[in-house]
């Protein structure tokens, strides 16, 4: 298999895996609940911090990958994926489970931007298409695949697992993309806005957290 063909499977998967993260404990929430002595309505702060970590830090990704390589902020973006989902495995209250799952939001933020930038500096035009079509899956199947998936788990094994079968799919990852992803940048990046990071992270943070 070509490069071509391989690196958007490679952005895919890894899409897919963020995606179904964003709904896969929806069915379980009863379980965590139980287990770390909450209760379901308090562990929504768990998804609603997913959300809010995408909003805040999906504008600097860009920014990431023109600096320091889209190859090392995909890579690193899978990586804090991979930490949030061992701290979600081992939470023991409800703070630490909302730091945890915020945590995988940031990953998951820089994942989505970074994984198309890979696409359209890798693949060539007459491929874009197919390559475009192929990242439009995860948003489409991934969180309608994570609320049954979610519920079988925590039903026939533990809610646990439902994070610590990120692992083993981020770590193929990572060297997929170590492989085959070449760690393209721009040639000239200007000057990181903070001003305009804020602005942006708490109006778009504060109309999601609203």
């Amino acid at each position: 298999m070509t490069r071509e063909r391989l690196v958007p499977l490679i952005v895919a998967v890894a899409l897919f895996m963020e995606n179904m993260d964003s709904t896969v404990i929806s069915t379980s929430l009863p379980a965590i609940a139980a287990d770390i002595g909450s209760s379901p309505l308090e562990l929504k702060l768990a998804i609603t911090s997913y959300l809010l970590a995408l909003a805040i830090f999906i504008p600097a990704s860009g920014w990431m990958a023109d600096r320091y390589g889209a190859r090392t902020i995909f890579r690193t973006a899978i990586a804090v994926f991979m930490v949030g989902s061992i701290g979600c495995a081992l939470s023991h209250s409800l703070a630490h489970f909302v730091v945890a799952r915020f945590f995988q939001g940031m990953g998951g933020a820089m994942m989505s931007p970074v994984g198309r930038l890979v696409l359209i500096r890798t693949v060539g035009r007459q491929n874009l298409v197919h390559a475009m079509s192929l990242l439009t899956m995860p948003a489409l199947i991934g969180p309608m695949l994570g609320p049954p998936l979610g519920g079988f788990i925590t039903t026939y094994a533990t809610w646990h697992w439902i994070f610590l079968i990120n692992l083993p799919i981020g770590l193929v990852g990572i060297f997929l993309v170590t492989r085959f992803v070449e760690n393209v940048r721009a040639d000239r990046v200007e000057p990181f806005d903070f001003v305009g990071m804020t602005l942006v992270g708490l109006g778009v943070g504060g109309l999601a957290f609203g």
